[in-house]
């Protein structure tokens, strides 16, 4: 395919859920405390109430509400106590008017009653009698049975990656073991003559594999996990032997580097080597990262990032990110938030950018501010907080107006 007759981005996603329409990701059970970060791949309905007893949320009496109607300092209701519920104890009682019995936070509400007065409110004239200074309204300090979550509601969505909250709410249902989608694999391949493991002498003309690493990190916030890793040189032997490897025991192959039109980059030969689709996007329309590649092959997808290491990180979130949580039917809300530019910028035309920026406050007002650097230079995307996206219809933006960030 010809480098130059480059995709859209969205032409690109387009084409790669396409060509993968049929794929999916296996399912497994794990316990629920190896959960956080999974996707959930069933939607999780409630078995039971939460509460399943109605209970008080301070510590106070139960009491009947209309028993405190006109209450006050100066002329408070008395009712009879009648004694107290214990934390974790059954309420094997009923109040009847003119009865009162104390209840911790948390404690089961007794039949009869329909609103607790915290302890503040009043005060033991006797051991068998109460006085309350205030009134009350029906279910006040009360959580009613069901009002967290009800029986048979569907309480976390399928597709939902799992936080510490949601935890809870398993726990809180008494759910042990879900189900979820197994987690993408991945195979990183630097290739290059010139790259070097962080163990290797740096000699002159040498240099460290930076892309390998990030995209380790990112597939590892992504949810998924690295099945292997390898540095490859510009050999095609070499890097068709290390892919038909990597394609055996991933999901997913990234070969960072060797996706430009270099007489020695031979991604796209390799990827055409293989059974399948081959290469069917080489080239996109999106600043940095045009030399883009991806392809087909026995089944699995396979991505040639570039190798400058910010096309590449803002590649893998373009179209890797975007692939596997629509696979997976991610549904998480986007981090981003707005921002006045601070700077006048151009864009370029028919292609979509991405501009680094850093995010400032000012006088109560959120302010982006650029971060300029070459695509090579790792630090542009560390001191960067997120970055804008320039349609490729755009001339460019102005100074003061309100844009989206992404951040990082």
């Amino acid at each position: 395919m010809d480098f130059f007759n480059a995709v859209s981005v969205e032409e690109g996603k387009r084409m790669m859920i396409e060509v993968f329409r049929e794929y999916s990701f296996e399912i497994e059970e794990i316990s629920m405390l190896d959960a956080t970060n999974r996707v959930l791949a069933d939607d999780i309905v409630a078995n039971n109430n939460v509460p399943e007893f109605n209970r008080s949320t301070v510590d106070g009496y139960a009491v009947k509400s209309s028993d405190t109607h006109g209450a006050s300092e100066s002329i408070p209701s008395f009712l009879t106590l009648l004694g107290e519920i214990r934390m974790g104890q059954k309420a094997d009682i009923r109040i009847s008017s003119g009865e009162a019995i104390y209840v911790p936070t948390g404690g089961m509400i007794p039949e009869g009653a329909d609103a607790v007065i915290m302890i503040e409110y009043a005060e033991k004239l006797d051991d068998s009698t109460l006085m309350v200074y205030r009134p009350l309204s029906v279910g006040e300090n009360i959580i009613l049975k069901g009002d967290d979550i009800k029986e048979g509601e569907r309480v976390i969505e399928k597709g939902k990656r799992l936080n510490s909250q949601d935890i809870g709410v398993l726990a809180a249902l008494g759910i042990s073991e879900i189900r979820v989608y197994k987690k993408p694999r991945f195979f990183i391949i630097s290739t290059g003559d010139e790259i070097v493991d962080l163990n290797e002498e740096l000699t002159m003309g040498k240099v460290r594999d930076v892309n390998s690493y990030a995209l380790h990190s990112l597939i590892i916030k992504l949810g998924g996990e690295v099945s292997g890793k390898a540095i490859v040189r510009d050999d095609f032997e070499l890097l068709r032997s290390s892919v038909e490897n990597a394609l055996e025991i991933s999901d997913i192959v990234i070969i960072s580097g060797g996706s430009s039109v270099g007489t020695r980059d031979y991604t796209s030969k390799v990827i055409n080597s293989f059974s399948g689709k081959g290469v069917f996007v080489h080239g996109v329309s999106i600043k940095p990262g045009k030399p883009t590649i991806i392809g087909e092959g026995k089944g699995k997808a396979i991505f040639g990032l570039p190798g400058h290491p910010v096309s590449s990180i803002i590649v893998f979130k373009v179209f890797i990110e975007y692939f596997i949580k629509h696979l997976l039917n991610v549904k998480e809300s986007v981090n981003k938030t707005t921002a006045i530019l601070d700077f006048n910028f151009p864009s370029s035309p028919g292609k979509e950018t991405y501009q680094m920026v850093n995010i400032r406050e000012r006088n109560g007002k959120t302010y982006a501010i650029p971060s300029f650097g070459k695509s090579g230079m790792i630090t542009l995307l560390s001191k960067s907080d997120g970055y804008i996206v320039l349609k490729p219809h755009e001339e460019g933006i102005s100074k003061g107006e309100i844009r989206e960030v992404y951040f990082l």
